[in-house]
């Protein structure tokens, strides 16, 4: 298993007691505190994935605990008709997010706002990028929405990158959520409390072209 290389800074920061420690002459002490690094590396670890062999899979984007999955939330989707799927990681799951879906970027939009805790209906305000997938013809919509611990969104992919199913699109650093929105003829699969997989699990399935 890897480690994602945005680690670094805060891995170091979080070695900067057990190193105090250490030259004050304090070794047991120093030896405790070691466990701030290894705790903070191990949030940005970033495992291999199995992606299913499905092409009208939607994948989960990202670890964590299915907070909704059906009819959008008015006030949270993109303008239109969309199915909603909302995905809340704790500091416990793996932060590396994946894309749902093969297809080519369309569109990645940064948008400030609040700091709300993830888990919140209304932490749609939060700060967060909006990134817009085109899968032949099908627009799938996901979010990286940060929370109150998690102040940082990192988006890797650009408008134009095409993208194999699952293939890594960034991270959020400590906590936070992600919002996927899709055609209102896609069957969503996920259910309310389920946890889910980045990149493995199954959370829907479009209509193929031929039922359209």
């Amino acid at each position: 298993m890897s480690i994602d290389r945005a680690a670094t800074p805060f891995v170091l920061i979080a070695a900067l007691p057990a190193a105090a420690a250490a030259l004050l002459g304090w070794p047991w002490i120093g030896a405790s505190l070691l466990i701030l690094p290894v705790a903070v590396t191990l949030f940005f670890r970033d495992p291999d994935r199995t992606v299913p062999n499905d092409p009208d899979a939607i994948l989960s984007p990202a670890d964590g605990t299915v907070l909704h999955a059906g009819p959008a939330r008015a006030p949270e989707a993109p303008p239109g008709a969309w199915q909603q799927i909302t995905i809340f990681l704790s500091l416990f799951d793996v932060h590396i997010n994946r894309t749902p879906a093969a297809g080519r970027i369309t569109r990645v939009t940064h948008v400030p706002g609040t700091f709300l805790p993830a888990f919140r209906p209304d932490a749609h305000r939060n700060e967060h990028s909006e990134i817009w997938i085109d899968r032949r013809g099908i627009m799938v919509v996901f979010r990286q929405v940060v929370g109150v611990l998690a102040r940082r969104v990192v988006t890797r992919v650009k408008a134009g990158d095409t993208l194999e199913p699952g293939a890594r699109i960034g991270l959020m650093k400590f906590g936070s959520r992600m919002d996927v929105f899709l055609p209102v003829d896609a069957v969503v699969v996920a259910r309310t409390g389920e946890k889910v997989r980045a990149g493995e699990t199954v959370i829907a399935r479009l209509p193929t072209q031929d039922s359209r």
